[in-house]
């Protein structure tokens, strides 16, 4: 294969995962208006990379696993819970490698196995990335709960039980307790 190949392949993925920014997480359909699966991938990569460092994992690592751990909706889009009950998809990995498959060997083995790594859920990045993506569920619920809807619980409940680390149910606490908008009050001057 040639450069110029290459790269339009590599673009091709790019061009795909943006369709993220405008696909909605449809679970949330619900209850409200959704955000779009791309702003739950970035704040799952933010919460992946600091949960990383609480627990001594690759927080570079963990945050790769985020970023590209629901690419695979831009063809399957986001199935909700309660969809899967009814539906049979192909696996993520299995999307993934149709994905990839035009990409540059190093682009395409790369993206393959952090997807693969993720969904097997073995190593302590992948654990600890399963678990941001679970905590970020939690975040957001706490958020539209603060926004007055009502009915989230549920979401609150599902992702908390699914949590597998000290840290991530220390951070569903520090959640669950907080405000969302207490950034916005300034500290106290020091004395």
């Amino acid at each position: 294969m040639n450069d110029d190949h290459d790269a339009d392949a590599a673009m091709s993925f790019i061009f795909e995962a943006g369709v993220l920014k405008r696909a909605a997480r449809t679970g949330w359909w619900f209850v409200t208006q959704p955000e779009s699966i791309a702003d739950h991938s970035f704040r799952t990569a933010l919460i992946g990379m600091m949960l990383a460092a609480m627990e001594g994992a690759d927080p570079a690592r963990v945050s790769m696993l985020c970023v590209l751990h629901d690419t695979q909706e831009t063809r399957i889009t986001d199935i909700p819970h309660i969809a899967k009950r009814y539906l049979t998809t192909a696996p993520n990995t299995t999307v993934t490698a149709d994905q990839v498959a035009a990409c540059p060997p190093a682009v395409a083995d790369l993206i393959t196995a952090a997807v693969t790594e993720y969904e097997a859920g073995e190593t302590p990045e992948a654990i600890v990335a399963r678990d941001a993506d679970k905590l970020e569920c939690l975040v957001q619920a706490v958020e539209y709960r603060h926004q007055g809807i009502n009915n989230v619980q549920r979401w609150i409940d599902s992702s908390r039980t699914a949590l597998k680390t000290t840290s991530a149910h220390r951070l569903a606490d520090a959640a669950l307790n907080g405000q969302p908008l207490a950034w916005l009050t300034p500290p106290p001057p020091p004395e």
